[in-house]
């Protein structure tokens, strides 16, 4: 006897759990009803009606009406809306791409970074990112680069210092940043083999450049009189990359407020000026 009370409690248990609806299912939109004035209800499951008195009959299709449309789940609709790819195209779409790589890279590393993760990061498939980028690598690279500043162009601004301190701030400023900060994790967590090619990307897009910029400034500086005609030289041009470096990898990608400041006044100025 217990047994047979436990096996129907326990049945009934699981017709309740069938029964109940999922978290997101949409209530059921039942057929439209009409009363009739006597006779004998024909809907399935619906009792008779008393003789003479009014019944409920499921009223008959219109031809002419198209039929009802059920109503969507609120709930199911916002969910498929947040897993479909956003259509975007161009630069649009790379810019968001991008984003994406680089909140990867500083969040979860270099190691963690996947296309996949990126592809739904981005809110598109993972074949646009295979259709522009073959691995990772290609993908990081593009996004570093599109992000980091360019350190060409600094305007004469008539004293070697005032350009000096523009460039400096420049890189400071970027140093700062998402993409310093995703630059650093990146370069923090790869073994010496896995970082030579970001490494020839830094010298490629970043350090060569910077170098090449601070020798026109000075060049600009010995014309106005205020550089030594010998402070024109790569070693010399070398100090700024050396030092934002170095203080990067020794601070953990902070920067002190005054660091331009102080690497001018301190470091270059005396080191370029005339006698």
């Amino acid at each position: 006897m217990d047994r047979l009370i436990r096996r129907l409690s326990a049945d009934r248990a699981s017709g309740r759990a069938a029964a109940r609806p999922a978290e997101d299912a949409c209530p059921p939109f039942p057929a439209p009803v009409e009363p009739v004035e006597s006779g004998v209800s024909d809907v399935p499951g619906v009792s008779p009606g008393v003789p003479g008195g009014p019944v409920v009959r499921a009223a008959p299709a219109d031809p002419a009406v198209p039929p009802e449309v059920e109503p969507r789940c609120s709930v199911r609709a916002a969910r498929e809306a947040l897993a479909r790819p956003v259509r975007r195209r161009g630069k649009e779409l790379e810019n968001a791409i991008f984003e994406a790589a680089l909140d990867q890279l500083t969040s979860g590393g270099y190691a963690r970074l996947t296309m996949e993760g990126v592809a739904a990061a981005a809110r598109t498939g993972k074949a646009a990112l295979y259709r522009r980028w073959a691995s990772k690598v290609e993908l990081v690279i593009d996004a570093l680069d599109s992000t980091l500043p360019r350190p060409h162009g600094v305007p004469d601004l008539g004293s070697a210092r005032a350009e000096l301190l523009q460039l400096i701030e420049l890189f400071t400023d970027a140093i700062c940043s998402r993409s310093g900060a995703a630059l650093h994790a990146l370069m923090a967590e790869l073994s010496q083999q896995q970082a030579e090619v970001f490494k020839d990307f830094i010298v490629r897009r970043v350090i060569g450049p910077t170098k090449d910029t601070i020798l026109d400034i000075l060049r600009r500086g010995v014309a106005r009189g205020e550089v030594r005609p010998d402070a024109v030289s790569p070693l010399v041009a070398d100090v700024v990359p050396a030092m934002l470096m170095f203080q990067v990898k020794l601070f953990d990608g902070g920067l002190a407020p005054d660091f331009a400041v102080r690497l001018v006044d301190d470091v270059l100025v005396p080191m370029v000026r005339q006698p």
